[in-house]
């Protein structure tokens, strides 16, 4: 059956020699070369080439082309060596505080 140390939702694709990608900081301050090496619907597994000590981990981009149209933004979720674990986010998921709840005004 499934393996109990599997901790993502949804099918995994593996790949056998991992896709190319580029990790790159919201801001755009930092990138790292990595190397995709399996994705499902909500998150992936990257080899990260370099350090990533010090980086912004909390939130960033996974480029999948060269040109930057595709794309997905990210959370890490684990780190083991070189490797670490990535949960996607979905458009809009980290914008909670967009709605300005203040907004009415009730006079007493």
């Amino acid at each position: 059956m499934a393996m109990k140390t599997e901790r993502r939702r949804g099918e995994r694709v593996t790949f056998e020699r991992g896709i190319p990608a580029h990790m790159m900081g919201i801001d755009g301050t930092w990138r790292r070369d990595c190397t995709m090496e399996d994705v499902s619907e909500t998150g992936a597994k990257l080899t990260v080439e370099g350090s990533v000590e010090g980086l912004h981990l909390k939130e960033f981009f996974l480029l999948l082309s060269s040109t930057g149209l595709a794309y997905r933004r990210c959370e890490l979720s684990w780190v083991n060596g070189d490797q670490i674990g990535v949960n996607f986010l979905k458009q809009g998921e980290k914008k909670k505080k967009a709605g300005k709840r203040g907004s009415q005004t009730t006079d007493a």
